[in-house]
């Protein structure tokens, strides 16, 4: 199922099986190897040469890179400014195939699962998974974890 994602959302906003894509993005060569020379210097990520003769016949995007463009997309993406409260970690993150130069990233954040706390009656947690594609439509990564909502304030009635 797909949801409209204007205005502010709250962990009310999410439920299991919802289905929200979040946009495109493409990466430049030069951006993977900003990105590694200061997070990932290994040379498949910035050297050219070097990684011609690797095992990815050519420069890569760090995995962390393809994470991090993830998280900006969901940033981007989803107006919960104002009701995130972080996340408390992941739970998985696969690097299933290279992210190269010229490739345009789509991302699908699929709700999984929703708990209102019990102990905190401000808040609850969304289980969610992260599916990035290249523009082939070839899951390049994925990321399952958890966030802190905000639970949507009470109107009061008088």
């Amino acid at each position: 199922m797909k949801k409209d994602v204007s205005g502010d959302w709250f962990f009310e906003d999410f439920t299991p099986g919802q289905e929200i894509d979040l946009g495109q993005r493409t990466v430049s060569e030069e951006e993977i190897i900003d990105f590694a020379r200061q997070f990932d210097p290994q040379p498949f990520h910035v050297d050219a040469e070097a990684a011609s003769g690797s095992i990815y016949g050519g420069v890569i995007a760090s995995g962390w890179h393809t994470c991090a463009m993830m998280m900006r997309m969901v940033v981007d993406g989803l107006p919960f400014a104002s009701s995130s409260m972080g996340s408390p970690g992941l739970d998985g993150v696969r690097w299933l195939l290279p992210v190269r130069a010229g490739d345009t990233l789509s991302l699908r954040h699929v709700t999984k699962q929703v708990k209102a706390s019990s102990s905190k009656p401000d808040r609850g947690v969304v289980w969610t998974s992260w599916v990035a594609t290249n523009q082939h439509g070839e899951t390049v990564c994925t990321i399952e974890g958890m966030a802190m909502f905000r639970r949507r304030p009470v109107e009061s009635a008088d």
